[in-house]
């Protein structure tokens, strides 16, 4: 008998592509955000970084509702873009890969915030005067120093994607080969009588995944923070 049967399979390099995606979104939105937030200052800041956290202590089903109304193909935004564009969120992979960004934007830019927080802003100071441009300053001085953070909210928001189930099911609905992810088969398992065997496999997937990433994140984070200390 083979360790994951073909529906099993399925579920699963949907669950990682719908990750992967969601986290090649992430890194630059993140980015941008938490540079906002670390290094400006305007009217409305305080509201802009209470509306990224949001996601954090509202109910997933909540997030899944608000993109049905606004992004799905009736709502006041997915409407437009289907009309304009033929671009379609609600229940296909593309709107699992949304609702995994906005559930997992707060940690990645709390990652990434934190990390910049930590970046001495005498070093940018010093290489504006000797001429170099703000562009610059970001890709070569600030950018580089934060890496451990983005990998932290990268590995973070990976695993965070993979363990999304309410703003999905609420958003995408639960189609097997479409928007099933691991959690949503799981649920179909749990809900089937005798399925017991296969929630478990998938259960345990869902824990190595999660395992990996976390170790492979403090791998990452510490071999960057060795040799930033080694430039230092």
């Amino acid at each position: 008998m083979p360790i994951l049967t073909e529906y099993e399979y399925q579920a699963l390099l949907l669950s990682l592509k719908v990750a992967s995606y969601t986290i090649l979104w992430l890194i630059p939105i993140g980015i941008f955000f938490a540079w906002v937030l670390a290094r400006t200052q305007f009217v409305g800041k305080s509201v802009l970084e209470s509306l990224i956290h949001l996601p954090l202590v509202l109910p997933p089903v909540v997030i899944g509702y608000l993109l049905l109304i606004s992004m799905g193909r009736q709502g006041f935004i997915g409407h437009w873009l289907y009309e304009q564009f033929g671009i379609l969120f609600s229940f296909n992979w593309k709107g699992a890969v949304l609702a995994c960004i906005v559930v997992a934007l707060p940690l990645m830019v709390r990652a990434i915030h934190l990390s910049l927080q930590n970046v001495d802003p005498k070093l940018e100071q010093a290489a504006a005067t000797l001429g170099a441009s703000s562009f610059r300053i970001f890709v070569t001085i600030t950018l580089p120093l934060t890496i451990p953070g983005i990998i932290t909210g990268t590995m973070l928001s990976f695993a965070r994607s993979l363990g999304e189930f309410g703003a999905t099911i609420s958003f995408v609905s639960n189609i097997p080969g479409e928007t099933q992810t691991i959690p949503l088969a799981m649920y179909t398992f749990i809900e089937t009588p005798g399925a017991e065997n296969e929630a478990m496999r998938l259960c345990i997937v869902s824990i190595a995944i999660a395992l990996a990433s976390l170790m492979a994140s403090e791998w990452l984070t510490r071999r960057c923070s060795v040799r930033l200390g080694a430039v230092k």
